[in-house]
């Protein structure tokens, strides 16, 4: 029997919309590989979207890698053996002023998730009083000690003069040389900060609560990468990010499966004191302010040279659709 051209184009149709009808999560998933810094509590967004199944509902099958170090983070995304990188915006900066093809396509921390701890001997008014310390921080270039050491230029400390003592040591043993008693000061990290207090250690200064907004880790891509794929991968975490806001206890829980050798009750205190003082990104959107507050840190330290135009370096279209594409909170 032969069908006439409308009949054929009526069952065309009809086709289409029932693929259109059909979910994401029900067709073919598209793989996509993320490449973060190192596995952190800061990054909770992240394992939020892939415990709760956000990335499936937007139709993608997503890879965690960990890279180690924010440069070889980048360099899998530019080299296309990742689509997504999560470490701070100023190696993406860095790499665009040399001509990179890259961009950031969401935030993810949105305060400088720093914080400096000290003996409970020690008597705190403000950085002079660091003066005659050790002061256990992270090796250079990391963002907790390029804090640490703005903090001291700022305040017009000579940390030789003041006789501080800056004990570098690899990231996440910032602990050690305090529990050994070689010092009295640490600029943390979370967890290792919550595991500071429950050692008796005494928060002295919060850098999220000095700084407010600022972009302290992203997601970058390629500026070729696939808008779609991009659109609902960022999608996937700004859904992540709202059922933090109204799931707290469930993003504890999460948290806690993420990092099982860390004991449960520092894990929880990590995830409230950052969500408390707002480190999490509560939407993959980022402001003007936060973008030029964290860039003019590495101006400060001489790792920038100027501040990178914002509709050069944030993807505000990607951004724009997938706050769309999530829907209406």
């Amino acid at each position: 029997m032969k069908l006439t051209f409308k009949q054929v184009a009526v069952a065309i149709g009809c086709a289409a919309a029932l693929i259109a009808s059909v979910p994401a999560a029900a067709q073919a998933q598209k793989k996509v590989v993320v490449s973060q810094l190192f596995q952190s509590v800061m990054f909770l967004p992240l394992y939020v979207a892939l415990d709760q199944g956000f990335f499936e509902k937007q139709g993608l099958s997503v890879t965690k890698q960990t890279a180690g170090s924010p440069n070889a983070a980048l360099s899998a995304v530019i080299s296309g053996s990742a689509d997504f990188s999560l470490h701070g915006p100023e190696w993406t900066a860095i790499a665009a002023s040399k001509g990179a093809d890259v961009q950031v396509v969401a935030g993810i921390v949105n305060r400088a998730a720093v914080w400096i701890a000290a003996s409970p001997k020690l008597n705190y008014g403000g950085p002079k009083d660091f003066a005659g310390q050790t002061v256990s921080t992270g090796m250079m270039p990391i963002a907790s000690t390029s804090l640490f050491n703005k903090l001291l230029n700022d305040s017009e400390i000579d940390p030789a003069a003041a006789k501080i003592t800056i004990k570098q040591v690899q990231a996440g043993a910032e602990l050690g040389p305090l529990l050994a008693g070689q010092a009295t000061v640490g600029v943390f990290y979370q967890p290792a900060l919550e595991q500071a207090v429950a050692r008796g250690f005494k928060v002295v200064h919060s850098f999220p609560k000095q700084y407010g907004p600022y972009l302290l880790s992203g997601i970058s891509a390629r500026k070729t990468v696939d808008p779609d794929t991009a659109e609902r991968f960022v999608a996937a975490l700004e859904l992540a990010m709202r059922f933090m806001s109204s799931h707290p206890a469930d993003a504890v829980a999460i948290a806690k499966k993420e990092f099982p050798s860390v004991e449960p009750q520092v894990v929880e205190a990590a995830v409230k004191r950052m969500l408390d003082e707002q480190v999490y990104a509560t939407t993959v959107a980022i402001s003007p302010d936060a973008l030029r507050v964290a860039m003019a840190t590495q101006i400060a330290l001489g790792n920038l040279k100027s501040q990178p135009a914002y509709d050069t370096l944030i993807a505000r279209s990607v951004i724009d659709r997938a706050i769309t594409r999530a829907g209406a909170r």
